[in-house]
């Protein structure tokens, strides 16, 4: 037992030792260790009378102490002694106990200069270093050219507080001294912001921005760490930074060759004795290297700015889990479902069904309705991705007269067989046919569900949402047809899903004989004509298609008995139907009323009316747009409101576009809504006829379709984030625009850190 115990004390270390090292292998050969000049990173600059290094070392990697050196390789520039901050305790199998240096760090080389001064400096960075996998680097030596800058005054300039009446001795730094902003590149897509900041000193992390000087790169958003609370007379509690700042930057840019890189750096900091500095800008520079990747931050909006719906959810197919991309623009489109543009596909689908007869069950109503969506979702999925593909307008494309009208046209044939006018069927030969090979044409009914679906993502297409405009803005700037695609067809599927429920409950409840069939045949022909006139509002004056609705809902009353006398001996159906029949009637008479005095909104047929002194007279209540057709139109009318220092709003509008009609009628029309715009130049981008100034308009904001509106600060710039795309409530909409105008000029390149 002895001997065991012994044995183990023994062979316990060895097998400590022996794990560590298999450890350390397989961390070897999981990961590949980088490249010397990858791992240590530096950037060299002149202050005057110093070479200052200011070193990024990866994660996993440190450098030792004792092996850094520095030489000038130009006559009459002699090197002082190197001022090295202080390492971190480090014991190796390789050098034994040292100090090392990870993350960043700075070093100081003095320097002075003999005779004539040079505008460069040949100078030479000496190190060695290793990785924690288990690799140490052969020494490292780098020659850079740096430039010279003229030489501070023997005397430095200090802010005497002595001479601002008396507030007393202190010397206080200047600003460039007290706090020193750095770029250090990391890779040809991601800079580091440094910030050296004198002890004594602090910056306000909200003050910091950048931005861009050149406009052949594009910021992403400036990722500052997490700073310090500190209470000061001049800003209350902020967040505050004492030492030394690293933040990371991601950018895109417009060529992969290596570039110079500059940019505006603004900051704002205080000295702990009592001094705070203005704000202050300052230009640095540094060179960029080549991109083997050229990053497009254009599908996503890079800087910490308000984020558009249709952005929010570009990010979501771009970065998100594939399947989470599908169940989230699934329940989008099922949203959408119960939107105007989607409902009018429930009348096609149950006339699609009642036409089944007497025999239809729950599962045959499904299958129909699962055809019907399937046709659907697959068209209106390949028509967005071909769109984007062509460049095209998708709704200008699906929406134009003719379209329309062959559209209308078809309503009104399936109206006139609902109303017994004929009999809708195939030639008795085909029927035959497939009678012989599928059962009583069923598979025949379900080829025509699927081809009215497909047919019906014309209706869809009417509108344009925030979850549309995200799958054609992932597929048009990043070429991912896939992931756009799918999310495009989950969409549609959601859309559909209620159709389902439909197709399930008209194959149970329906009507299966008698003449209750014949009333519901009657019922989906006032549908479907409905239908007819709805497509056509799309290209139709809005009083001629008043009109239109006020003699179909006038048909309807007559239908159902409004005209008809009764007896005593009429039942409570009759009764019902008289009923019902004349408050149609008087609609369709409100209805034609409304249409003759040039109204247009079938909810508000007299909304253009008001009483004065007896005498009944238009009212215009809708808002005053100025009509723009270019981009020179626009240009123009931007600055001219600028000038004036007011606010401006574009709205992109087409008469096929059933959303920016609901916009005109309900939103437009709110007392809030035009309290809020009293200040804005509002304009209107008539896009209905699509051609080229209409699309170079639309292209010009990546713009997809109507409606979408667009804003502008009084200085003349976009508000990014701040999009509206689809249909918006009075409410939500006067909110949004108090916000949007409320915000900070969002065009700017600059990112700001909150």
């Amino acid at each position: 037992m002895l001997f065991m115990n012994k044995f183990c004390k023994l062979i316990g270390p060895l097998l400590l030792l022996t794990a560590l090292a298999v450890g350390n292998l397989a961390v070897a050969q999981d990961e590949e260790p980088l490249r010397p000049e990858d791992a240590y990173r530096y950037v060299v600059i002149d202050t005057g009378d110093a070479i200052e290094v200011d070193w990024a070392i990866e994660d996993g990697y440190y450098l030792y102490r004792n092996k850094l050196g520095f030489e000038s390789n130009t006559p009459g520039v002699d090197l002082g002694e190197p001022q090295l901050p202080e390492g971190l305790p480090h014991e190796d199998e390789f050098f034994g106990k040292q100090q090392v240096y990870r993350d960043h760090f700075f070093v100081s080389v003095p320097y002075q200069v003999e005779g004539a001064r040079p505008d460069t400096l040949e100078f030479v960075l000496k190190s060695q270093g290793c990785w924690d996998g288990g690799l140490c680097y052969p020494p490292q030596k780098w020659t850079e050219t740096v430039e010279l800058r003229t030489p501070p005054a023997t005397t430095k300039a200090k802010l005497d507080l002595g001479s601002l009446g008396g507030l007393g001795g202190s010397e206080f730094l200047p600003v460039d001294e007290a706090f020193k902003p750095i770029l250090i590149p990391v890779d040809g897509n991601t800079v580091e912001v440094t910030f050296q900041i004198t002890p004594g000193y602090y910056l306000y992390k909200e003050k910091i921005a950048v931005a861009a000087v050149s406009d052949n790169v594009q910021l992403g958003k400036l990722d500052l760490p997490k700073g310090k609370l500190k209470y000061d007379e001049f800003f209350g509690e902020s967040e505050v930074y004492f030492d030394d700042v690293f933040a990371s930057l991601p950018l895109a840019r417009a060529t992969p060759e290596a570039m110079t890189l500059e940019l505006e750096v603004e900051f704002q900091g205080c000295a702990e004795g009592g001094l705070c500095y203005p704000p202050t800008t300052r230009i640095v520079s540094t060179s960029l290297p080549a991109a083997s990747v050229v990053t497009d931050l254009a599908a996503l909006p890079p800087r910490d700015e308000p984020i558009s719906e249709q952005g929010k959810l570009a990010r979501v197919i771009v970065e998100g889990n594939f399947w989470a991309v599908i169940a989230t623009f699934f329940g989008l489109g099922l949203l959408l479902a119960f939107t105007p543009c989607v409902l009018p596909m429930i009348p096609i689908l149950t006339a699609i069904i009642a036409g089944e007869g007497k025999d239809t069950s729950p599962t045959r109503g499904f299958v129909l309705a699962l055809s019907y969506v399937i046709g659907m979702a697959i068209v209106y999925t390949a028509a967005g991705v071909i769109a984007v593909a062509a460049g095209a307008q998708v709704q200008a494309t699906f929406n134009q007269p003719w379209v329309l009208t062959v559209f209308a046209g078809l309503f009104v044939l399936l109206a006139i067989a609902m109303f017994g006018g004929y009999d809708l069927q195939m030639p008795s030969s085909i029927q035959s046919r497939l009678a012989g090979l599928s059962n009583n044409q069923k598979s025949g009914t379900v080829v025509g569900a699927f081809i009215m679906g497909a047919l019906s993502s014309l209706i869809v297409t009417a509108c344009v949402a925030p979850a549309l405009v995200a799958a054609l803005a992932v597929m048009a700037q990043t070429g991912d047809y896939l992931r756009g695609g799918m999310a495009l067809f989950a969409m549609s599927l959601g859309m559909g899903a209620p159709l389902l429920a439909v197709g399930a409950a008209q194959g149970k409840f329906l009507p299966k004989a008698g003449m209750w069939m014949v009333a519901v045949k009657s019922a989906f022909g006032f549908m479907m004509l409905g239908l007819a006139i709805w497509m056509l509002s799309r290209i139709l004056p809005g009083s001629l298609t008043l009109g239109l609705w006020a003699a179909l809902v006038f048909m309807t009353g007559v239908f159902m008995g409004g005209l008809t006398t009764l007896t005593t001996d009429s039942n409570a159906a009759q009764k019902l139907g008289k009923g019902f029949g004349l408050l149609a009637i008087l609609y369709g008479l409100l209805l034609f009323l409304g249409a003759l005095t040039g109204g247009s909104n079938p909810l508000k047929p007299l909304a253009t009316l008001r009483f004065n002194a007896g005498v009944m007279v238009a009212e215009e209540r809708h808002l005053e747009f100025r009509r723009i057709k270019t981009v020179d139109d626009l240009d123009r009318e931007i600055a001219a409101a600028a000038a004036a220092g007011k606010t401006a709003m574009l709205d992109f509008y087409a008469d096929w576009c059933v959303s920016c009609i609901e916009m005109e009628e309900y939103t437009f029309t709110d007392a809030g809504v035009q309290a809020t715009l009293a200040n804005t130049v509002l304009l209107q981008a008539d896009v209905t006829a699509n051609d080229e100034a209409d699309q170079a308009l639309l292209k010009r904001f990546g713009v997809f379709g109507p409606p979408t509106i667009i804003f502008f600060g009084t200085d003349g710039q976009q508000r990014h984030g701040y999009e509206v795309v689809g249909y918006m409530k009075a409410k939500d909409f006067a909110q949004h625009v108090q916000k949007a105008f409320d915000s900070p000029a969002a065009a700017s390149m600059s990112t700001q850190a909150h």
